[in-house]
């Protein structure tokens, strides 16, 4: 099955480089490249891509806002934030406002079909710099008081969740049984109020427990 992506860019050179990049790929066509958020929302649901790659700074709406509209509009879309920014407050705005994905738009072939793929399977996408830096930001953020109690090995397994490993993956890293990681799973999504491993993500970024 062929996915279908769209990009929202106000750059020409973006847009046909991403369109140039993908177009020698078999599992993935562009039915849409828009300029700006009123393009966007008026040939959207038309071009009924699977997935967006959405720059957050646009000419009318940023992409923050916008993502917000579109989900609204059209829940089963998958939307990756692409951009130049590293500005961590921008991912966390997008992630809370259910983007799945967020990349640089230094990111190259292989790393962008690996984020298409990802958030088409239901996870989230967050390009390794992203990642770290999320990482090292709330490492040194102080407590506000309103973050989950968590034991520590609840907190390893969130973190292995959050590393997209696999139930056996984590077993194996942390010398646990499957049983015992789905266990950990379980009570991470009751203290978060989450409904599965990306909800955990999401909740846990809002509240610096990643």
């Amino acid at each position: 099955m062929v996915t279908k992506i769209a990009i929202t860019d106000d750059h020409e050179m973006v847009l046909q480089g991403i369109v140039s990049m993908l177009e020698n790929t078999s599992e993935v066509t562009c039915v849409g490249t828009y300029k700006n958020a009123s393009e966007t929302i008026e040939n959207i649901s038309n071009d009924n891509p699977d997935v967006l790659l959405l720059d957050i700074n646009l000419p009318d709406i940023n992409g923050i806002d916008l993502s917000k509209q579109l989900l609204k509009k059209h829940p089963d879309l998958k939307i990756i934030g692409l951009t130049n920014f590293e500005d961590i407050s921008f991912v966390k705005r997008m992630l809370k406002n259910g983007v799945h994905g967020y990349l640089l738009k230094n990111t190259d072939k292989l790393e962008l079909i690996t984020a298409i793929t990802t958030v088409l399977s239901g996870e989230l996408f967050l390009q390794k710099d992203i990642h770290k830096k999320l990482w090292s930001q709330n490492n040194t953020a102080s407590d506000n008081g309103l973050k989950p109690n968590l034991t520590r090995r609840e907190h390893d397994v969130l973190v292995a969740i959050s590393e997209e490993l696999t139930t056996q993956e984590i077993s194996k890293k942390l010398f646990i049984s499957p049983k015992t990681v789905e266990t950990h799973r379980m009570n991470i999504m009751s203290k978060l109020g989450a409904k599965n491993s990306v909800g955990i993500i999401k909740i846990a970024l809002e509240k610096e427990l990643l």
